[in-house]
């Protein structure tokens, strides 16, 4: 007997349970036009196909940025045609159910196509686009126009699939839209149609010199496919005007949804006080407590009262200077619409301005302007008037991110300067419960930072003996476990003088994470630096959650030492540190390459440059700054080097006294020690 082959299993429970994608799209181009059409429809309509292929008979042609192109090596148009539907058969065709074939001087409306399709039924043979008659052939019989793109079903193309050869042979034509339409009427008895299943193609035809803007008939908005393009400007100006086109009824169908609301209104229980402003969109979020207070930011049109810098002023420039001159442009048009024609309204100045983000519905803007009101006879006010305005968020979309998994090996890296000595051993104890207890997949490298003094006398007293002492016994209890650390001297020390000696010495596809002594490492930190670090594309710097000084914090009403029910409670998440980080290795050479270019070898740059400068300026990768609540770190006063820059000593110093105590630790602190004085 012959052993029963195990069954063999498709990849993909899609492929087994005999799922099709919807619509594939192939584009029939040519050496004239790929660089130039073939370009404007990639960037016009690429983005809404996710299936979209370029044909084209040229030979080793060179593909311009972003096009999938197929070469067939042969440019006679009835060739192509043949090529490109027999490869659409053999690569694509048990994958999906519809396929959109057109021309590179074609515009099509990518939404409307789709919607199309989604409303047919795929159980049918279907040959649809704009139907022509054959040239001196019968009226009964017709063609689909291929300058206005036709669709096929996949049982019609299985079914055309076996005479394709016949028809090359047998088959006369210099058009290939006409040649493919007499192979279907001949073989298979399938003439083109304009409708189906109460479906309409709508096509318009472009006259010569036509201008996008001025065509404003019912056939041209309602067309789904555009022909003839004889440029690309024209293809971009097409796309614009449907694009408004579409906006305009986007708007008309808010505007009657809005009005069915508050139609609606009186049915519900809370009446006409039911429904919120502006009407569709979410409520305003609720605080349940005042720390979760949205603030409200203060602007004029030339200065902005909340900067990121922390200082109480600061220019209105970039993104928020066009964000205000928009909405303020915005509300004008609005205030117009309304009191037209009786009143005109001009702005003169703004009075204040105020706005705040609400995750529950968009930024919220409120105005207070002066205006001058104009009436229909002339006459001229001025006049204050506040408007509230709202840009609501937009429709949430997922953002495709590289695979990564958890089993990624991190590479701990630990500077340690002569001041924070005596803070390894609990590191070393939490490492040891937490990681090699756990047998997680991760080592740790150790950096000794000497300062002159220290390095001078390290052959009578070692400010590090002690924790060379402990890590060899951490090798000696964990055998398998090697602590491998380097002895440096350096005054001032610098992440990117220290990663540079590390980065020498691991593969490149080591995930570094770069941590401090008073980290607590733990699993899951490990697993979301594992997840948050995507070699080639995200570094991740977390933010740690600093706790408080417990003789500040506590003032006798609990225990330093007695768990608290809230383990984020007494303490801040620090955003003035950076010393936590996770990246690749890859990802840091390239940065450090790229910086050695920008600053031609210059040593002094290195001074004050962290690692986050590095990503930051010298990297096209993501940046993800974000809060970690498992990262925790004991109060400690941290010394600050007076020999590192202004600003590194500045946040250092920052980061000390914002991590005492909260403001109404503070408050309690100096009220009973104003008590204590006055008794």
């Amino acid at each position: 007997m012959h052993p029963v082959p195990p069954p063999h299993r498709t990849r993909y429970i899609q492929t087994e349970l005999g799922f099709h994608e919807r619509l594939f799209v192939a584009v029939l181009t040519s050496k004239a036009t790929l660089n130039t059409l073939a370009v404007a429809v990639n960037k016009t309509v690429g983005h809404h196909f996710t299936h979209l292929l370029y044909f084209t008979g040229l030979r080793n042609a060179k593909v311009p940025h972003g096009l999938a192109l197929v070469h067939h090596g042969d440019e006679r148009p009835v060739w192509l045609m043949y090529e490109t539907m027999r490869y659409i058969h053999q690569h694509f065709g048990g994958d999906f159910d519809w396929f959109f074939i057109m021309q590179d001087d074609t515009y099509a409306q990518a939404q409307q196509i789709k919607t199309l399709v989604s409303h047919l039924s795929i159980n049918q043979d279907v040959y649809l686009g704009r139907a022509e008659e054959f040239i001196g052939g019968d009226e009964q019989t017709h063609y689909c126009h291929g300058g206005f793109g036709y669709l096929l079903s996949r049982s019609l193309l299985f079914k055309l699939s076996p005479f394709l050869d016949s028809c090359r042979n047998e088959i006369l034509s210099v058009r290939p839209d006409e040649w493919l339409g007499r192979c279907l009427v001949d073989f298979l008895g399938i003439s083109c149609v304009s409708q189906h299943q109460g479906q309409y193609y709508r096509s318009f035809e472009l006259a010569k010199n036509a201008d996008p803007e001025k065509e404003t008939g019912e056939e041209f908005w309602g067309a789904m496919v555009v022909h003839p393009v004889a440029e690309a400007t024209l293809m971009y100006r097409l796309h614009k005007q449907f694009s408004r086109i579409e906006l305009d009824r986007t708007y008309q169908e808010i505007q009657q949804l809005q009005v069915q609301i508050q139609n609606l209104t009186a049915l519900l229980p809370n009446g006409e006080a039911g429904p919120t402003w502006p009407v569709g969109i979410n409520a305003p979020f609720v605080p349940r407590s005042r720390f979760e207070v949205l603030s409200w930011d203060y602007f004029t049109e030339q200065h902005l009262f909340s900067c990121h810098s922390g200082a109480p002023k600061c220019d209105l420039a970039g993104a928020s200077k066009a964000d205000v001159a928009d909405i303020i442009q915005a509300a004008l048009q609005q205030l117009n619409q309304r009191y037209q024609p009786q009143l005109r309204f001009h702005k003169r100045q703004l009075l204040n301005g105020y706005r705040r983000f609400d995750p529950t519905r968009g930024m919220e803007y409120t105005l207070d302007l002066l205006l001058e009101a104009v009436t229909q006879k002339g006459h001229r006010r001025l006049l204050a008037k506040r408007v509230s305005l709202l840009r609501p968020l937009s429709k949430a979309e997922i953002i495709p991110m590289p695979y990564v998994t958890e089993a990624t090996r991190v590479q701990l890296v630990l500077p340690v300067a002569v001041q924070e000595a005596d803070f390894v051993s609990s590191f070393l104890d939490t490492f040891a419960v937490n990681v090699l207890d756990t047998h997680d997949n991760a080592g740790l490298s150790l950096l000794f930072i000497y300062d002159p003094y220290s390095a001078q006398r390290v052959t009578q007293m070692d400010v590090f003996a002690g924790v060379k002492a402990m890590v060899a016994e951490l090798e000696k209890r964990y055998v398998e476990v090697r602590v491998p650390w380097i002895s440096i001297r350096m005054e001032a020390p610098s992440q990117v003088k220290l990663m540079d000696i590390i980065s020498k010495k691991h593969p490149v596809d080591t995930l570094f994470f770069l941590t401090s002594v008073w980290t607590e490492v733990n699993l899951d930190v490990l697993n979301r630096c594992r997840m948050n670090a995507i070699s080639g594309w995200q570094v991740f710097f977390p933010v740690h959650f600093q706790e408080f000084n417990p003789v500040l914090a506590f003032q006798g009403e609990q225990s330093a030492t007695s768990p608290s029910t809230d383990f984020l409670r007494d303490g801040h998440f620090d955003r003035h540190v950076f010393a936590e980080a996770c990246f690749y290795n890859a990802d840091y050479m390239a940065a450090r390459a790229k910086l050695a270019a920008d600053t031609l070898g210059q040593e002094e740059a290195l001074e004050d440059l962290e690692v986050l400068d590095l990503f930051l300026r010298h990297s096209e990768l993501h940046l993800f700054r974000a809060a970690e609540p498992g990262l925790i770190q004991k109060y400690a006063l941290r010394s600050c080097n007076s020999h590192l820059s202004e600003e590194l000593y500045h946040r250092c110093v920052l980061s000390n006294l914002q991590g005492l105590a909260s403001r109404s630790h503070l408050a309690i602190a100096l009220f009973e020690q104003e008590q204590g004085n006055s008794t």
